[in-house]
This record gives structure tokens, C-alpha cells and sequence, in this order.
């Protein structure tokens, strides 16, 4: 009797112990994802469109200053703590970064044959995203290089409101539950995000002109990029993503009307003036393969 209680008692122990130990893991906080998209205009440091150009005069130079800013915002996040990391690079051909320099822990998106763009890899298992290197929307009065996707595209509106590319990728991470962390560019970009998103806003140059740019040395900007990622990451959970309301209606005005010509091939898209389309998508992931497909990826 005495050796049959001996017996299950530590059983008894072993299983609750067990249960407790099981109790407590699942119970334990994951690691953030957190998302990065990187464009090129706004990085510290660049101050002329060439820089930002392939076949351009310091675009090497550009490459460093982009990768270094990103390792930046990197090592500050695993500051704070272990996370999962993606970056997606966002400018041009988005084939920019020196990947082989970026910090080992992530993981990266090169190449710009993507349906979701500057945004690929963005979904709502992502804790925040954080936008590096970024520009005012077309046409804004002392915006640094600012555009909206590319030179055919002169305003973009989603359910009324006129957005850049940040703007659309802050529709897009607010639609999933994603909230913007950290956005930084030019002071037209930083002005002009903040009024749509609640974010914080890293001011990397000021624009003399659309093509010339009065610079902060890429040391000041780095060390504002990593103070406000890591406010931004003890303030993870008052982080609040962009309110976004499906359907999504998409308004485009483009350069020339031959472009609106092609598009009233796609059903759904309506003419709205000789340079203006409109179409009603049924969610932001709809809407923004749609945007892409229509400034990109239709010739003529």
C-alpha cells in the first residue's frame, strides 16, 4: 500500500507540473513582426534624383546611405527585444538595397514584379510597419522628388481622400489592422503623412525646389530613426492602425487621356473626365493590385 502511494504521487506531481509549464509557455508574449518598407527619395543624405537613379551619378553612394538607414531602424528594433523582420524593398526596379549588408536576422523582398508593390509581404500577422525613405504625393507644393508611383500619374484618391504612395500603403497596413510605427522622409512627406496618420515622423531633408534638397547629415537622421523606434516599440500597444471602411473606391487622374482610353477595357472602370478613372474595389487588397496594374503594368 505505502509503495503503490509512493508511486503515484510523483506521477501526480509530474503531470501537474507538466500542465503548469505548458500553461506558462503558451501564455508567453511572442516576438513583434514587424514590417519594413524602404523607398529611396526620402533616405538621409540623398539630396538630387540622380542619386536615386541606377545609371546616376552617386547612386552607390545612395545604395549605402538606404542599407545603413535600414540597419539602423534593425538593430534599434532588436534593441528592444528578439522580433521577426521583413523588408521589402520599395524604389524602382526595387533591387537597391546591398542585401548581402543588411542585418542577418531579417528577411528581404527585392525585385518589383510584385502584384502588392511597396507592400508585399504585409499582412495582418504583422504587429507594425515602418516606412523608410519615403516622398510627398504628386504635385506637392515643396515636396523633394514627389510622385506618385510614377510620372503618368498626377492625383490619387481613396474613398475621397487624395494619397501618395505612403498614404496607400497606410490604407492598405490599416485595412489588415497594421499600425504605422515609424514613417520617415522629407519634410512635405512627414507633414503631409502625419495629417492622415497617427505616426511618428522622422524629417530626413527639406526640398529647395522639386530636385534639390537641403540635407540633415545621415548620422542626425539615423539617430532620430533609432529614438523613435524605440518609442515607438514600448508604445507597441497604443499603436493604432488607419481606419479603413470597405468597398474602397479608387479615383485616378493621369498625364495623358490615353491611358484612361485603354483602361475603360476593364470592366468596372468608369471615365470619369478625359484624364480621370474611377472604380468601385471590393477591399484594399483589391484596390491596390487594381492601382498598381493600372500606372504599371498597362502600356499603349
Amino acid at each position: 500500500m505505502m509503495s503503490r502511494s509512493v508511486v503515484v504521487l510523483p506521477l501526480a506531481l509530474a503531470f501537474a507540473f507538466a500542465a503548469l509549464t505548458a500553461s506558462d509557455v503558451s501564455g508567453q508574449d511572442q516576438p513583434p513582426k514587424i514590417f519594413i518598407s524602404v523607398d529611396m527619395e526620402g533616405i538621409g543624405g540623398i539630396g538630387t534624383g540622380k542619386m536615386t537613379n541606377g545609371a546616376g551619378k552617386d547612386y552607390a553612394t545612395g545604395r549605402e546611405l538606404m542599407t545603413e538607414e535600414v540597419n539602423t531602424v534593425v538593430a534599434a528594433i532588436f534593441e528592444h527585444g528578439p522580433a521577426e523582420i521583413l523588408i521589402n524593398d520599395s524604389h524602382g526596379d526595387m533591387q537597391n538595397l546591398l542585401h548581402t549588408r543588411l542585418d542577418p536576422r531579417v528577411t528581404y523582398i527585392q525585385g518589383n514584379i510584385k502584384p502588392l508593390g511597396m507592400v508585399q509581404g504585409l499582412d495582418a500577422s504583422f504587429d507594425g510597419a515602418i516606412f523608410l525613405g519615403y516622398h510627398a504625393r504628386a504635385g506637392t507644393d515643396g515636396g523633394f522628388l514627389a510622385h506618385t508611383g510614377s510620372g503618368s500619374v498626377k492625383g490619387l484618391w481613396l474613398n475621397g481622400v487624395e494619397v501618395g504612395e505612403g498614404g496607400l500603403n497606410a490604407h492598405y497596413a490599416g485595412a489588415h489592422g497594421v499600425p504605422i510605427l515609424v514613417a520617415a522622409g522629407d519634410a512635405a512627406f512627414a507633414k503631409q503623412f502625419s495629417a492622415l496618420v497617427q505616426t511618428r515622423a522622422v524629417t530626413t531633408k527639406r526640398a529647395v525646389g522639386y530636385q534639390v534638397a537641403e540635407l540633415l547629415h545621415p548620422d542626425v537622421v539615423r539617430e532620430r530613426l533609432r529614438a523613435a523606434t524605440h518609442e515607438a516599440l514600448a508604445d507597441l500597444d497604443g499603436a493604432t492602425p488607419l481606419a479603413v471602411s470597405d468597398p474602397i473606391n479608387i479615383r485616378i487622374r493621369f498625364a495623358s487621356t490615353t491611358r484612361p482610353d485603354v483602361l475603360e477595357a476593364i470592366p468596372g472602370v468608369l471615365r470619369v473626365d478625359g484624364n480621370t478613372v474611377e472604380y468601385d474595389a471590393n477591399d484594399m487588397t483589391q484596390a491596390y493590385k487594381l492601382i498598381r496594374l493600372m500606372y504599371k503594368y498597362v502600356a499603349f
